[in-house]
């Protein structure tokens, strides 16, 4: 009897822990930053429940990542573009000072490739979207983007629509965080809202 008791309770266990493992959690609070650590001089900072990244006087590259990494993972958040609007979803990345390794799904102005995977400081463009997809962008509206990585296989979603699927060796093999990006060049600025991941095994 008692090994019956002890065996259903760590089955018990185990459902609860996986469940838990798959839940979709919000990493931004809504409130400040934490959680997240700011890289360069671009700002970054929260108004009236949002996310804002806008460029600096340097004009220079910005990063916003996450204190905790990811490896396995479904990602959804929300985006609005004013001015230039070209941003990033950096995944499985690490940086030293400014200069980031990893992936980025791309966050960009009309006919610049949102929702494709770029490689920093290595092969670049892995996959472009189908120029058609392009429609699929919002700008200056919200646009709900979503971003799963599971092994070396990543696929990106613009507002409900598939934009890439893409299986790649050394995205596989990639460790890091999660990083919002600014891209150079000044003028630019993105709200980010609803940033919710659930980790995948």
């Amino acid at each position: 009897m008692m090994k019956k008791i002890v065996l259903f309770l760590l089955i018990a266990f185990m459902v609860n822990t996986s469940v838990s493992a798959q839940k979709s959690v919000s990493i931004f609070n809504g409130k400040d930053l934490t959680g997240w650590t700011a890289h360069g001089t671009e700002k970054w900072y929260v108004e009236k429940g949002l996310l804002i990244c806008e460029s600096g006087p340097d004009k220079a590259y910005g990063y916003l990542s996450t204190d905790k990494r990811y490896k396995n993972f479904d990602l959804t958040l929300e985006f609005k573009q004013s001015a230039n609007g070209n941003s990033g979803v950096f995944f499985r990345s690490s940086i030293d000072g400014v200069k980031i390794s990893g992936w980025q799904a791309e966050v960009a102005p009309p006919g610049s490739n949102t929702g494709g995977i770029y490689e920093s400081y290595g092969r670049g463009w892995l996959i472009k979207p189908e120029a058609e997809k392009d429609k699929y962008l919002k700008f200056g509206e919200w646009n709900t983007y979503r971003i799963r990585v599971v092994g070396d296989e990543v696929t990106t979603w613009l507002n409900g629509h598939e934009m890439i699927t893409l299986k790649d060796e050394k995205v596989g093999e990639g460790e890091g965080f999660i990083a919002l990006q600014i891209h150079d060049g000044g003028g630019i600025k993105v709200a980010w809202r609803n940033i919710k991941i659930k980790e995948l095994p």
